[in-house]
């Protein structure tokens, strides 16, 4: 559902590079949510050209990101509200173009058993459902916790602006570190992910820091505990690491 916006923001500000992106990707990644507790995943997939476009829509919040093979391309996000068919959603990063930070956008939608259709400026697109987003760990996340030298954790007090979420549905995740009151964008990775056993595991997909990390599977421990998911391994760059992450809405 999120591809609905940016292909609106794409075409209200700049038509033709909207009709482009249309013609290029290869596959539109669906994410949508009727509800903060339900969420489906959706695609449309196009064979002939070799961009792909992932989008997020959940519990409130919504990420698009575009890359070609391993070349992370832009990602932009923010948050969202449905109401009598339409999408209310306000953008709070835009990697590409910071300009449109804090833009609303207005978007007309209906659900019909696994079909999604929207309404754009070019007529009626209609996305099937892939992935119903239910699993343990879906949902929106935000770091609240993470482990210092002494081994003890500590809160993360954020101050200012700054934010990092994660979003995870059934199969997909996506993390976004961003500032919206600055119009900033520090950097986000995503792709696939599996948690069972105790073990969660990331395939990557993109990542705008380091285009070479795309393909690499990173292991991590995990357990949901108390509500918190604490998150424990080695980082992209092999650096220890343990964190709690906490749901946004609770």
């Amino acid at each position: 559902m999120f591809f609905i916006f940016n292909t609106i923001t794409y075409k209200l500000n700049h038509y033709e590079k909207a009709h482009h992106l249309v013609n290029t990707c290869n596959q539109y990644f669906l994410y949508y949510s009727s509800g903060p507790n339900e969420r489906s995943y959706w695609r449309m997939g196009i064979q002939q050209w070799n961009r792909s476009a992932s989008a997020f829509f959940e519990d409130g919040y919504f990420i698009h990101t575009i890359h070609q093979a391993d070349k992370f391309i832009m990602s932009r996000g923010g948050s969202y509200e449905a109401n009598n068919g339409t999408i209310k959603a306000k953008v709070y990063f835009n990697s590409s173009d910071s300009s449109n930070v804090g833009g609303e956008l207005n978007v007309p939608f209906e659900v019909s058993a696994d079909k999604l259709s929207m309404d754009v400026p070019d007529g009626r697109v209609n996305f099937n459902r892939v992935d119903d987003g239910k699993a343990p760990l879906a949902g929106v996340w935000r770091i609240t916790g993470r482990m210092q030298e002494d081994g003890k954790v500590a809160d993360i007090h954020q101050t200012g602006s700054r934010q990092t979420y994660k979003l995870l549905t059934g199969k997909k995740f996506q993390w976004v570190a961003i500032d919206p009151e600055k119009k900033e964008f520090s950097g986000t990775s995503g792709g696939s992910y599996t948690f069972k056993d105790g073990k969660y595991t990331e395939q990557i997909e993109f990542f705008s820091r380091d285009n070479s990390r795309v393909g690499v599977s990173l292991v991590f421990d995990g357990k949901l505990q108390d509500g918190k998911w604490h998150h424990s391994g080695l980082s992209s760059k092999g650096a220890k690491i343990y964190e709690v992450w906490s749901k946004v809405d609770e």
